[in-house]
């Protein structure tokens, strides 16, 4: 398989990967006009997000043929448990204190978060690292990229203009870039084919634009009341 797997994924979806960068969640949200309760859901669910996401990277690690691939999952891992959700608790309690309003994205998983966390878990059971790598992948890469498109000319808000300095710092392009580079290795390495890589990779990609439109719409199961 090609080097360049990962540009051809990228392009592959480029209409779905373009749709995430102007989502107005994300607009709204360099302006400093996202209300708060919106960037309040959003933060609720992540935390529900990424123990699940954790969950697929640890299938990867289990399914690990050698000592470079399970450090690969290995630092993916910690990278989430010790980073990315310490992050958003901050990022929750800054929103909370500036008195954003509950609009019950504790209650429940929502539905589009729900639909994201199973096919991360179920794609990474029915494959190997490869699979699980390119399933995880439109998660961490979008970000990346979101947020370095976004953080010049973002307003100081003072709790957007840190979560979008996080996302667009060196440290995490330096976790993309390797990521991208593991992915490409092993692909390398690995005979899927290109159909089923960019299968996975688009539906990563969707379910991405789908999160975000559950955040900037609140949207939570209807049987469940919020305030």
């Amino acid at each position: 398989m090609s080097d360049s797997l990962c540009t051809r994924l990228r392009t592959d979806c480029l209409p779905v990967w373009d749709s995430l960068q102007a989502h107005p969640f994300l607009t709204e949200l360099a302006a400093g006009t996202l209300p708060p309760e919106k960037f309040r859901f959003y933060l609720e669910q992540n935390l529900m997000y990424l123990p699940e996401y954790s969950r697929a990277i640890a299938i990867g690690a289990a399914r690990s043929r050698d000592d470079e691939e399970l450090r690969s999952f290995a630092a993916g891992l910690d990278n989430i448990v010790t980073t990315e959700i310490p992050e958003n608790e901050a990022r929750l309690a800054q929103i909370v204190a500036l008195g954003a309003a509950d609009r019950g994205g504790t209650l429940a998983m929502a539905p589009a978060n729900l639909a994201y966390t199973s096919f991360l878990v179920a794609a990474a059971f029915r494959g190997g690292p490869l699979e699980v790598m390119t399933a995880i992948m439109p998660c961490a890469w979008s970000y990346g990229e979101i947020a370095t498109g976004l953080a010049a000319g973002a307003s100081e808000h003072p709790v957007y203009a840190t979560w979008l300095a996080f996302f667009a710092g060196d440290e995490y392009a330096a976790l993309i870039e390797r990521m991208k580079g593991e992915l490409d290795a092993l692909a390398r390495r690995d005979d899927a084919t290109a159909a089923q890589l960019t299968e996975t990779f688009r539906h990563g990609a969707r379910l991405e634009l789908g999160f975000w439109e559950m955040a900037y719409g609140l949207e939570q199961w209807t049987d469940l009341e919020t305030t």
